[in-house]
């Protein structure tokens, strides 16, 4: 089969399309036929892992000797990108019973990947389910990695119905896809992204929406019952004026001084600092299908590259002019 692989840290120049053996499902595992898969940032990093250095990264950097090791310090341990996917069912391991050949599912394969290939297996007990017949393939393998991200925090700070909650970051996977979800427990929404993204993060559901590039937030009069900063780049500190009474700031990416601040508000003060990590389960695959089915939530497609073009996509991406989804599609000409 075909598979974009790498063998090497570096830019996307070290993408290279190449025959690889197809795998094989085990007992409990599916064989699914790739149709489409999404770049999202986790292939970024992974792919210029060596140049990540602990200051640089998005996590505390206690974090960072641990995932350098697991993928690899040197070179990568796992050669194919590709962590988010949609495609068809072509076979099935013997003890497999929730899904049959020929059924169209949507998944997330977290720090394993290997998605960017025809093929791909992963245990029916994983995070894959059926495809929501009103999505496209591309549509669907552009949910779940944010979907999955945004529903487990949220679900942390318990979201309530009539809360003004604010999504620093919004136009990204997971601040997109907040958007939505928060929108889902009926809370008022308002998101922060750059002037070329305005209009996605309209489209997508927000009440409001805010350029930070010509307004601050922090500076403003209006206030907010919960602060999602997906980057971690903003300030609690100067966010604090526009939180209410009981207010929670959340960080989806922390370092440590955040984690610090998550033990000083923890003891003293009504506005809290939180930061949590993602901790996805296979029924929540079930409850991002269900959003999508009931079209309250969606993906926006900016473009679409063949797997022969892998390489360009991510170039693109990294460039800063993505407005929606970047996806790799497949089209499967004969057999491999």
């Amino acid at each position: 089969m075909k598979a974009v692989v790498y063998t090497q840290y570096g830019s996307p120049d070290v993408l290279h399309l190449k025959d690889v053996a197809r795998p094989m499902p085990k007992d409990q595992e599916i064989l699914v036929k790739v149709r489409a898969v999404s770049i999202n940032y986790g292939d970024l990093i992974a792919r210029n892992f060596k140049n990540v250095s602990p200051r640089a990264f998005n996590m505390p950097s206690i974090f960072w000797l641990p995932a350098r090791i697991e993928f690899g310090f040197r070179k990568p341990k796992r050669h194919i990108l590709g962590s988010e996917f949609a495609g068809e069912v072509e076979a099935i391991g013997k003890a497999v019973t929730r899904f049959k050949v020929g059924d169209q599912v949507f998944g997330y394969l977290g720090a394993l990947m290997g998605a960017n290939a025809e093929y791909l297996c992963i245990a029916e007990t994983g995070l894959v389910t059926h495809k929501p017949a009103n999505l496209s393939y591309e549509e669907a393998a552009s949910i779940p990695y944010g979907a999955l991200t945004a529903l487990t925090l949220l679900r942390k700070v318990n979201i309530q119905r009539g809360q003004k909650v604010l999504v620093n970051g919004a136009s990204g996977s997971i601040g997109a896809a907040a958007v939505q979800i928060a929108k889902h427990f009926g809370a008022e929404v308002i998101g922060v992204c750059s002037t070329p993204r305005l209009e996605f993060v309209k489209a997508i559901g927000a009440d409001r929406v805010i350029d930070y590039t010509r307004e601050d937030f922090t500076q403003g009069s209006e206030t907010y019952d919960l602060i999602f900063d997906v980057l971690g780049k903003g300030s609690f500190s100067r966010a604090r004026r526009v939180l209410k009474k009981n207010g929670r700031y959340l960080f989806a990416s922390f370092r440590l001084k955040h984690l610090l601040r998550m033990l000083w508000t923890s003891r003293f003060g009504s506005k809290k600092v939180i930061c949590a990590l993602s901790s996805e389960k296979p029924m929540d695959m079930e409850i991002v299908r269900a959003l999508a089915e009931a079209g309250e939530l969606r993906a926006v497609i900016d473009k679409c590259y063949p797997l022969e073009q892998t390489a360009e996509a991510h170039r693109y991406v990294e460039s800063g002019s993505k407005r929606g989804n970047v996806v790799i599609t497949l089209a499967h000409h004969g057999a491999y």
